[in-house]
């Protein structure tokens, strides 16, 4: 695959998990990548080894290296924003300053980020942001936050796919559901508990939605933008 030759690509939170699965993906298709980071700077180092991708530490939440990061990058032709927080427990006992730091990454961070990219971006740019099924379905107790912040990236993308559209720039989000990562690995304890609600009572790959991601980035998803693509094996059916 070739598609990318000559692309410049950005991956907000690319060190690990989908985001690595993510640079990987886009660097065999032939594109200049970059990536950003929050702290695993060994497994960042070590996919730019396998990789040739261009790493660059950065918190997502902080809005102005986050914006900087993205100016110093660009012109970019696509965006990934796959930086993320995960949160869970009884509303009640949350600290509220975890919840604003899970706001803060999850929903400030994507629209800044978003924004930001635009500002460069030619005509036909790609803007993907990684949501979560959660933002359709909440079958457990203790996932509003997390909820929250993911329902948020809809009304954005749809939103944004509309200002940007004139310049025929997409924005699209991907809603994965349980994946096999660190986050949540496939021999994690509430594995059965998530199973029991899917169609498909397995956990999907990093690879399965950086292969999504490749797609949406690509020449034939051209008139797709605004839109949400579960990729969760029926959690959400």
């Amino acid at each position: 695959m070739s598609d990318f030759i000559g692309q410049r690509v950005l991956v907000i939170g690319g060190s690990r998990g989908i985001g690595a699965a993510i640079v990987s993906a886009f660097a065999r298709a032939g594109a200049a990548v970059q990536f950003t980071y929050a702290g695993a700077h060994a497994a960042a180092q070590a996919l730019v080894a396998a990789t040739g991708a261009v790493a660059s530490q950065c918190d997502a939440a902080d809005r102005e290296a986050l914006v900087a990061a993205i100016a110093k990058a660009g012109p970019l032709d696509v965006l990934v924003y796959n930086a993320g927080l995960f949160l869970s427990g009884d509303p009640l006992s949350l600290e509220p300053a975890a919840v604003d730091r899970l706001i803060d990454v999850n929903v400030r961070g994507p629209y800044h980020a978003s924004v930001e990219a635009a500002r460069t971006m030619p005509e036909g740019g790609r803007i993907i942001h990684i949501g979560s099924v959660n933002g359709d379905r909440i079958p457990f107790p203790g996932l509003a936050a997390y909820a929250l912040s993911k329902s948020a990236l809809q009304g954005m993308a749809r939103g944004l796919a509309r200002d940007f559209g004139a310049r025929g720039i997409t924005v699209n989000v991907i809603q994965p559901g349980p994946t096999d990562t660190d986050m949540n690995p496939a021999s994690g304890p509430d594995v059965e508990l998530m199973h029991s609600v899917m169609a498909i009572k397995r956990h999907g790959s990093a690879e399965d939605v950086a292969a999504l991601a490749l797609y949406l980035a690509g020449p034939h998803a051209r008139g797709i933008t605004g839109a949400m693509h579960t990729i969760d094996g029926g959690f959400g059916a």
